[in-house]
């Protein structure tokens, strides 16, 4: 029996499971949702949220030296991996600055500390995906409560993008040609049928085109 077990090891030693949860945590700071395992999304649940009351305890704080203190300690629950890694091309080529934590942070003790200025707690949810196709885990998203708010508005500004384009983008600069002149995109495209028709009745045109010369052949004995 599993007496006086806080936590779930995920299969995982110290090290490798606070190096998996800082990692999950930036990512979670960062973006605000997540995707991952149930039991992964209950280990990060409380490890960010003790991240985000040190924010809150900073923003409260009347000395600097409190904030600071704060600060530093809510530090060591992010990675200081790379946001933008570019390939490395080899052992001569510089690596990239880590600026993953760093903006995490900065994160948490601005925008994160005010939204959750009067909350007393419950920073995050967790919502159940089912289970994975391939291995049948379990999976869940985890999210910060007021994220749902920025992906309502992101998706109405790609249906706005959306409404303005046509198939393949054809007929868009057309109608955007006629609209400065003053010309509806109806008439336009009744005016080019008619054009057309025209071209098909014109006798002109056929004694405009060149002849079919037929080869002669001779005619043997």
């Amino acid at each position: 029996m599993r007496h006086r077990v806080a936590h779930r090891k995920l299969g995982r030693k110290t090290e490798h499971r606070l190096a998996l949860l800082r990692n999950l945590c930036t990512s979670l700071i960062t973006h605000e949702r997540l995707i991952t395992t149930l039991p992964k999304a209950k280990e990060l649940r409380p490890f960010a949220e003790r991240a985000i009351t040190l924010g809150k305890r900073a923003l409260a704080a009347e000395a600097p030296e409190t904030a600071l203190h704060n600060r530093r300690i809510a530090s060591a629950y992010f990675h200081t991996g790379n946001a933008n890694r570019v390939p490395d091309g080899g052992y001569k080529r510089p690596h990239a600055p880590r600026t993953a934590g760093v903006a995490a942070l900065e994160k948490l003790f601005g925008e994160l500390a005010e939204r959750f200025s009067e909350r007393p707690g419950g920073y995050t949810r967790i919502l159940k995906l089912g289970t994975r196709k391939g291995d049948g885990a379990e999976m869940a998203l985890i999210e910060l409560v007021g994220s749902e708010k920025k992906v309502t508005h992101q998706e109405e500004k790609k249906e706005e993008k959306k409404k303005g384009r046509r198939f393949f983008g054809r007929g868009k600069k057309s109608s955007e040609a006629d609209a400065k002149e003053g010309k509806s995109p109806k008439s336009a495209a009744s005016a080019g049928s008619s054009s057309k028709a025209s071209k098909k009745n014109d006798p002109g045109g056929a004694e405009a085109r060149p002849r079919s010369r037929r080869k002669k052949t001779d005619a043997t004995e």
